[in-house]
């Protein structure tokens, strides 16, 4: 058991799904994996491993923010050996050049957080993906024939803010959305030296308020999930 997550040593799999909503690792779980066991509930953050297409795989929580998938992540990957982490979750748009349920598949993350600096000592203010596991999420696109533009992504602290333009580092780096973890995913990953990728689906364009409402989610992030299970299948 790691202090954050009491799953005990082998019951968590090389590979992890991390969305950052609990109830949604449960709806993975039960939806797409053969005997899925709860392995862990601490504070309410659900980490399920079961079969998908005859291999082990685990989905599991990483809550919301760098704090908080620093944490979960770095547990994963030193307590319990995990090789590689893809977070599954949702990104607001930037530009109506993104349309909702549009699937990214995030190459490099930008912030203006001091996570990666004040943890590791890595002064960048953008951390690409790590490992081979981005490079077969599109290849995995492609045999699914799903669209998953690969792009910069800006994550931020902050989801609530008094200025409504688009943050500086978002348009230095070509940032088309904002999500709240990559960049801390990422940070763990190069320090450790494990594979880490994110895949999001566009849930909110900004400038319209145009959004994914909460009967469509469900539909909507299927093919998210689905990738993200068909490339952790085939990295094991």
């Amino acid at each position: 058991m790691s202090v954050h997550i009491n799953a005990k040593k082998g019951e968590i799999a090389k590979v992890v799904l991390q969305p950052g909503d609990p109830l949604r690792a449960k709806y993975i779980a039960d939806n797409f994996l053969k005997n899925a066991k709860l392995v862990s509930q601490t504070r309410g953050i659900f980490y399920y491993t079961g079969i998908y297409k005859g291999k082990e795989i685990t989905v599991g929580a990483s809550g919301m923010g760098f704090p908080s998938i620093g944490i979960y992540s770095f547990e994963l990957f030193t307590e319990y050996e995990v090789d590689t982490i893809i977070r599954i979750g949702t990104c607001g748009a930037y530009t109506t050049d993104l349309k909702v349920f549009d699937l990214l598949n995030v190459e490099n993350a930008a912030s203006e957080s001091t996570y990666a600096k004040f943890a590791w000592e890595i002064e960048e203010d953008i951390i690409s993906h790590q490992g081979n596991i981005f490079d077969l999420i599109n290849q995995t696109a492609e045999e699914l024939s799903l669209k998953a533009k690969a792009t910069n992504i800006h994550s931020s602290d902050i989801f609530y803010r008094k200025d409504p333009n688009i943050p500086a580092i978002a348009t230095k780096y070509d940032c088309p959305a904002v999500e709240m973890e990559a960049f801390g995913l990422f940070a763990n990953a190069k320090h450790l030296g494990k594979n880490a990728a994110t895949i999001l689906t566009v849930s909110d364009i900004i400038p319209t308020h145009e959004n994914i409402s909460a009967d469509q989610r469900e539909k909507a992030l299927k093919p998210m999930i689905e990738l993200a299970l068909e490339s952790a299948w085939k990295s094991i």
